[in-house]
């Protein structure tokens, strides 16, 4: 029988199913999620193979826990950051800003193609853990229509739009192409034009775009 490492079973239980999620989180950033196993897995977590198990039946299972877990940090993390009593503009602004941040912090493949890789089932599951997030920017959109700051199309599809423009940004941010700050602007100045914003306010927003300027021919 497993040693008990807290004051009751339901606080061991509750303190490994962290362990196990903390090193999901370290192998994956390591080696990518296709080749993690679940020994590997609980190998890092202290445990044994048939206590993993017992927390998850299979890798589709964990990886939908860890995906779960860092999806609601995010959106925790957004209601209690995002400015109020700011215009559309800058709400839209600090949602890129906050998605790109938790790329860097968490680098790993997006839910669709997490989906795409443990099946049809899984791609479901994660598309509902996401849901929140396109909520939030969706709410953003809608806000800045009827205050008259955007266009008035599809806040859903928009937000879609958006969401993938900013998951675009994840290889070239982990490859040193670009920085955050570049991202972020890009993005943003990207959107915002695409809403109808003057590129007078944008520039109230965001710095000048001395950085995405055409390079020149060299003559």
């Amino acid at each position: 029988m497993p040693k008990i490492t807290a004051p009751t079973i339901a606080a061991h239980r509750a303190r490994t199913r962290e362990r196990i999620l903390d090193a999901v989180d370290t192998l994956t950033r390591a080696r990518g999620i296709d080749r993690v196993s679940m020994t590997d897995v609980a190998n890092a977590a202290g445990i044994t193979r048939t206590a993993l198990y017992n927390y998850f039946p299979d890798k589709p299972a964990l990886l939908l826990a860890f995906t779960e877990q860092v999806n609601a940090a995010f959106v925790e993390r957004y209601r209690r950051e995002l400015p109020s009593g700011v215009s559309a503009s800058r709400r839209l602004s600090a949602f890129v800003r906050l998605q790109l941040e938790g790329i860097v912090a968490h680098p790993h493949p997006p839910a669709a193609e997490l989906g795409a890789s443990l099946g049809p089932d899984a791609y479901q599951a994660l598309a509902s853990h996401v849901a929140p997030m396109q909520r939030l920017l969706t709410e953003i959109l809608d806000e800045g229509a009827v205050l008259g700051e955007f266009d008035r199309l599809p806040s859903e599809r928009v937000a879609g739009l958006t969401l993938s423009m900013v998951g675009s940004q994840r290889l070239p941010m982990a490859n040193g192409e670009i920085d955050l700050e570049e991202s972020h602007a890009l993005v943003t100045r990207f959107v915002l034009r695409a809403l109808g914003v003057e590129t007078e306010i944008i520039d109230t927003i965001l710095p000048p775009p001395t950085s995405m300027n055409t390079q020149s021919d060299g003559t």
